[in-house]
């Protein structure tokens, strides 16, 4: 799986790499944040956690970052959720803190200042799909599988699930999917807006990682300034009403007028040429 021309900027843990960051492009922009934990179907470890919360204070600070996207490295899986069988050596004291940090990095992950695209092309269970609605946008293979599955296990999704699968496809179908431990295919995980874009699965097993590619060179060519405070009108004014909403969009507008990039994209509508931005 994955490209010729990746390049790898960063990667964490023994061989092999668990959390890798490759540069997608042969133009910096587009980061691959790979997941490796081939023997466990990427569960999700302690070992895992620390090493995708060092790589996502890697993103946070690196400037060139225009786009993420988060995929699997392993064929037929994205992440299968917790690692259960760490999970049941636990002492009930550990448990809490544990999810507490899981859910930390995923807020991590929500919260990164570029577009986010989860590529699904395999199972994305429990922790794993939450992992995918954290990301500003989802697609997937027709054979992937989704499902907030942890009811099934007397618990509940701790890592956002609650929270983040009613504001993706509305609290009543939420609640039954979470009811259920429903598991979805991927035409199925389209037809209710859990996702943006469904593929059928190519030989080479990257059907959605590579619509994940063609999103983010689509998205590569805009202003990276407004795209951030794009990303943070959204994000916020989602969570409170439209007056307050307007008001923050405003805001961010505001932070838009004085930069270069502006005045660059001004400059190169009169000049009839691609812009030239750099983040100023």
């Amino acid at each position: 799986m994955g490209v010729k021309w990746e390049l790898l900027l960063f990667s964490i843990g023994t061989s092999p790499r668990v959390i890798q960051l490759f540069s997608a492009e042969p133009v910096p922009g587009i980061v691959v944040l790979g997941i490796n934990r081939a023997h466990a179907k990427n569960a999700i470890s302690k070992n895992l956690i620390k090493m995708l919360s060092k790589a996502v204070d890697a993103l946070k600070s690196d400037k060139k970052v225009r786009t993420i996207i988060v995929r699997s490295e392993v064929p037929g899986v994205f992440c299968a959720g917790a690692d259960l069988k760490e999970r049941v050596k636990m002492h009930s004291s550990e448990v809490g803190p544990f999810v507490s940090k899981i859910r930390a990095v995923v807020n991590d992950i929500a919260n990164l200042p570029v577009p986010t695209i989860a590529a699904i092309d395999g199972l994305a269970l429990g922790g794993g799909l939450e992992l995918a609605l954290a990301c500003d946008v989802r697609v997937a293979a027709s054979c992937a599988k989704m499902g907030l599955v942890e009811t099934k296990l007397a618990i509940i999704p701790g890592a956002g699930g609650t929270q983040r699968l009613p504001r993706a496809i509305g609290m009543s179908l939420a609640k039954e999917l979470i009811f259920s431990a429903r598991v979805l295919d991927g035409q199925e995980a389209k037809a209710i807006g859990l996702i943006s874009h469904v593929l059928e699965q190519n030989k080479e097993g990257d059907a959605a990682y590579r619509k994940a590619l063609d999103l983010a060179r689509e998205f590569l060519p805009q202003g990276p300034v407004a795209m951030r405070v794009a990303k943070l009108a959204i994000n916020q004014g989602m969570e409170v009403d439209l007056v307050t909403g307007l008001a923050i969009e405003e805001a961010c507008y505001a932070q838009t007028i004085p930069t270069k990039d502006r005045l660059e994209g001004l400059l190169a509508f009169k000049e009839k040429r691609p812009p030239r931005y750099k983040g100023e």
